[in-house]
């Protein structure tokens, strides 16, 4: 057995076997008979070249980049220009040319952007288990990369969007013609971009992924690597290296860089978008200087943030080369360099969102939210006028000749990123106040501005301007976007729960799935292949159709059964599965372990191995998850109508009672919107469309429907089962489905939810289903039309009475004064919409909890009725009146008490300042002491007042001697509160002990 290594390991051990035999693994006949002989670089690097060379050509060992001083190419081809030159050369000999892929990898389980050309093909072509659209083909193939932020600008090389023209084979044993491969490649540099043979040199490397590998050459030329060509031949097994079944050439080229290179301008981006830059520049006022950039773009390798340990000491050496300071050098190129960073994230953006992918602080959409708030960081920091949005158009206007679909995108694209902005100085001005407290208690490491950006957004520029107003430094360092999206790993979807079992399918054949032909096949014959006894976790038949709540489950004995043909769905891609009978004994459960289905039985079976048997499923329960399901395609697609093509599936559920669909969205849906989407739905359902569900080979369904297939996600597979609504939707779907939209029913939206940033939750009803609710709907409007004492009509308006006089009545407890026009219910005014959605709304609560909810609130308000009517009568002329004649009288005033079970304090105080002013009044000589008490749940609570005529009355010492051991409290001399804990004392008592204390 040989042990399993790595890509990274895999590439290194292999490496040295290609350097020892190059000719058996490059097409070194080939470069011979072009004229190029082997060298070995002092960096270690085997590489070839037309002319005798010392040095292999890369940026370490070149000096830098050698583009724009006497730029060897004869050809100058613009972008678009690379890929028609191409296409001249390669199209001629058997190449195919594709159009792109899109960037967001649905159809790829491995990824969620597509890195590179030849993952457009992944897994499942490079596999050899689909055929590619063409044996031979290329294709421009746009990709986003993430790991080289930082570099964009700055080093006038990196791209954070770029598209990687492949050069690709897809071909058996007797068809693999690596010289040919090369030849053609070569063709095009030599031929195409006029690049003579002397100016570029071929390395000599290798190259492993996903346990494939092979050899690989890469052309280098004044230390630009302008492409490379892989050479996929093995594959990795635990018995050694195997050749692989089919042979794969992966070239991939920058397309950006060839039109650089060919050009010869001081950046990349000076090549691949001039008139977005020539736009910016009008825009900002911001002169390029090209001779200051031409002289920095020879030394700009050296500041690549991947190859740097000391940034600092990285610029100090460009500008030692270029001699100009560091500082000086650093205030005239970044303004430039921020402005290209602006166009190249603008063009990434507008590619990621065009595609279906949004901004966000999770997964993917994570990455996207940083390079827009970086440009919006330095749109901020120089105060340009730059709409992002804009720049957007004036890509989509300058690639429409390669790339036409983004311009139908374009407006969608600005609303994002319109959307984002607001979010992004929202975020501007918390940090203010955030950075003020900050820095009042410490310095902000690193490691806080890193937290200050993954928690609130907050850019680390915006920290750095908030800090200089305070007179504060605070240092960035140059990777901080790297270290930001290493904190953030891929966010996985999960479309179903699928249980383990241990049950042993590899020697029993592929289920034949026979739900496919039609949903309403509710029974089949069958052969039992294999029974097995074993414990298993059944699902709470109640729990089923719970979201927000782990389901219950039940461990109990139960047989697994395995059929050569069954018509009962195993729980996947959101649906439940099907319960039934095989021979009359129960299934509970239904589980697809590869391509086998295993029926788990709550009886021991009575029939055996070998057997024909008779299955039959639940019929209602496969028509609400079918309808429930088809209702999941035919919303998705009503959403996307209404809100635009934006619109993706996230994820799904549908159970017995309702489903849902989280869809990408960057905004929660308004009720009008939400509103037009349910409508859309059941207009596609009214329609009546005949729906197709038929196989199809992966290949030619992608070609026919786009990658638009995978809205659940990645389906694996020589072939799809492609659900279609023709002109409504399309999916690559293995779930049951209605074969006309009219058995749908009606589709009845019940909420929506914002459940994470970008990714919005629609929550519904179909058919039987909708049926049920409205019918619970219509009980509950009556219900609480009985509740408030009026009829259905008004439920709306008596509720806002309702809620409007418990508010009133609230407030109206702290003073005793009676509110009389709130203390009755009488409005009663017809409104218009759904009530219960009014009220939902309203009261921030769920329509299934409405009853409850307005139940509380009318025994609130009765029981603040009865509370004010009381207060009214403690607060009211005559117990104050009481309270004075009933004192007792001491030598020099009059002692008043009174004790009124659940009563606060406020009113307690409300008491005594009354009783103190009609004493005043009554006779100006008296003057009295209060000592007024109540109850809470806990124990007593009390006030003590006094006249001002009583001023050697010291209550606040009294109710300190008084409140020892007993509880806590305290005031001025002449007022006090408190709180005495003690249950076991009566009000009798502690008026003894108060006054004992009064007269000590």
């Amino acid at each position: 057995m040989v042990p399993i290594l790595n890509d990274k390991e895999l590439k290194k051990s292999f490496k040295p076997i290609v350097a020892e035999n190059p000719d058996d693994y490059y097409p070194t006949k080939t470069l011979r008979k072009n004229g190029f002989q082997r060298y070995k670089c002092s960096c270690g690097v085997n590489f070839w070249s037309a002319v005798p060379a010392e040095f292999c050509g890369e940026p370490g060992c070149n000096e830098g980049f050698q583009v724009v001083e006497n730029n060897p190419t004869e050809n100058k081809l613009s972008f678009i220009g690379v890929w028609e030159k191409i296409v001249e050369i390669l199209e001629p000999r058997g190449y195919k040319p594709l159009k792109r892929y899109p960037v967001v990898a649905r159809w790829n389980p491995t990824t969620e952007f597509t890195m590179a050309s030849i993952a457009a093909f992944q897994p499942y072509v490079i596999s050899g288990g689909v055929m590619a659209p063409s044996k031979k083909l290329i294709i421009p193939q746009f990709c986003l990369r993430f790991s080289d932020v930082e570099n964009v600008g700055i080093t006038g090389s990196h791209c954070t969007g770029f598209v990687m023209i492949g050069q690709h084979q897809f071909v058996n044993e007797e068809e693999w013609d690596q010289e040919q491969a090369f030849q053609d490649i070569f063709d095009f540099l030599v031929d195409g971009v006029g690049l003579p043979k002397s100016e570029f040199k071929i390395h000599e490397d290798a190259w492993a992924g996903g346990g494939n590998y092979g050899s690989c050459l890469e052309f280098f030329s004044r230390g630009v690597e302008l492409f490379n060509q892989v050479y996929m031949m093995f594959e990795q097994t635990p018995n050694g290296p195997l050749p692989l079944k089919i042979k794969v050439l992966d070239m991939g080229m920058g397309q950006e860089r060839v039109a650089w290179f060919s050009q010869g301008t001081p950046t990349i981006y000076d090549a691949i978008f001039p008139l977005v830059l020539e736009r910016l520049r009008k825009l900002v006022h911001v002169e390029a200087d090209y001779k200051l950039f031409n002289r920095f773009s020879q030394y700009s390798a050296f500041l690549n943030d991947d190859e740097v340990d000391d940034m600092k000491a990285a610029w100090g050496l460009v500008s030692e080369k270029m001699g100009i300071p560091a500082e000086e050098l650093r205030s005239k190129i970044l303004p430039m360099t921020a402005l290209y960073s602006i166009a190249e994230h603008s063009r990434a953006l507008l590619f990621a969102i065009s595609d279906g992918k949004l901004p966000s602080n999770v997964g993917g959409g994570y990455n996207l939210r940083v390079i827009f708030r970086r440009a919006m960081g330095f749109i901020d920091q120089f105060n340009w006028p730059i709409d992002m949005g804009e720049v957007c158009a004036w890509h989509a206007e300058e690639l429409f000749d390669i790339f036409p679909e983004v311009s139908g995108h374009l407006k969608e694209v600005k609303r994002v990123l319109d959307v984002e902005k607001e979010k992004f100085y929202a975020t501007k001005e918390e940090a203010g106040k955030i950075v003020k407290r900050l820095i009042k208690k410490s310095e902000i490491t690193v490691e806080k501005l890193l937290e200050l950006y993954d928690s609130n957004g907050i850019n680390p520029e915006i920290i750095q301007a908030a800090a200089k107003k305070l007179g504060k430094k605070v240092d960035v360092p140059d990777d901080f976007y790297k270290r930001v999206m290493e904190l953030h790993e891929k966010s996985v979807q999960i479309h179903a729960t699928h249980k383990i079992i241990n049950i042993d399918v590899e020697n029993l054949p592929p289920t034949i799935r026979l739900y496919y032909d039609d949903y309403r096949q509710n029974e089949n014959s069958a052969i039992v292949l294999h029974i097995q006894a074993l414990e298993h976790e059944f699902d709470d038949d109640e729990s089923e159709g719970v979201e927000s709540v782990e389901k219950i489950t039940k461990k109990r004995p139960a047989w697994a059964v395995v059929l050569d043909q069954s018509v009962a769905y195993a729980t996947s891609g959101g649906q439940l599965h099907d319960n039934g009978t095989i021979d009359g004994i129960p299934f509970m459960d239904v589980i697809a372990v590869g391509k086998v289905i295993i029926h788990m039985m709550i009886e021991e079976p009575s029939f055996k191995e070998g057997d024909t048997v008779q299955l039959v499923i639940d019929p209602e329960r496969r028509n609400l998850l079918t309808f429930h399901h088809s209702a999941t395609h035919v919303v998705n697609a009503a959403a996307r109508d209404i809100l635009g093509n934006h619109i993706n599936q996230a994820g799904a559920k549908k159970t017995l009672t309702k489903a849902h669909l989280d869809i990408t969205h960057f905004e929660s849906i308004s009720e009008e919107d939400l509103h037009k989407i349910e409508k859309r739905a059941n207009e596609i359902v009214d329609q009546g469309i005949k729906s197709n569900h038929r196989f199809m080979d992966r290949t030619a369904a992608e070609q026919k429907y786009g990658m638009s297939l995978y809205q659940g996600g990645a389906v694996p597979g020589k072939n799809l089962r492609v659900v279609e609504i023709p002109g409504i939707d399309v999916e690559a779907c293995g779930g049951t489905h209605v074969n006309n939209t009219a058995e749908i029913g009606r589709i009845k939206i019940i909420k929506s939810q914002k459940i994470q940033d970008g990714i919005v939750r629609l929550t519904y009803t179909a058919g039987k289903a909708t049926e049920k609710l409205l019918f619970e709907y219509d009980r509950i409007l009556s219900s609480l039309a009985k509740i408030l004492d009026t009829s259905t009509p008004y439920v709306v308006s008596r509720t806002k009475e309702l809620i409007d006089n418990w508010k009133i009545l609230r407030k109206a407890k702290s003073n005793g004064i009676i509110p009389e026009e709130a203390m009755i219910l009488s409005k009663d005014q017809p409104h218009t919409g759904d009530s219960l959605e009014i009220l939902s709304k309203l009261l921030n609560s769920s329509i299934e909890d409405l009853e409850s909810r307005i139940q509380k609130f009318l025994r609130g308000w009765e029981e603040m009725k009865a509370k004010i009517h009381q207060i009214a009568e403690i607060v009211g002329k005559e117990n104050i009146s009481a309270l004075l004649e009933q004192a007792e009288k001491n030598s020099g005033y009059k002692f008043v008490t009174a004790f009124y079970p659940n009563m606060d304090n406020k009113i307690l105080t409300i008491v005594g300042k009354k009783v103190l002013k009609a004493d005043g009044n009554v006779d100006n000589n008296s003057a009295v002491v209060l000592f007024l008490m109540g109850t809470n749940d806990s124990g007593f609570n009390f006030i003590s007042m006094r006249s001002e005529k009583l001023s050697q009355i010291n209550l606040s010492k009294i109710t300190k001697e008084f409140l020892l051991e007993k509880g806590k409290g305290g005031g001025k001399p002449g007022a006090t509160q408190g709180f005495i804990s003690r249950k076991d004392l009566s009000f009798d008592e502690l008026k003894k002990q108060f006054f004992d204390e009064l007269n000590a």
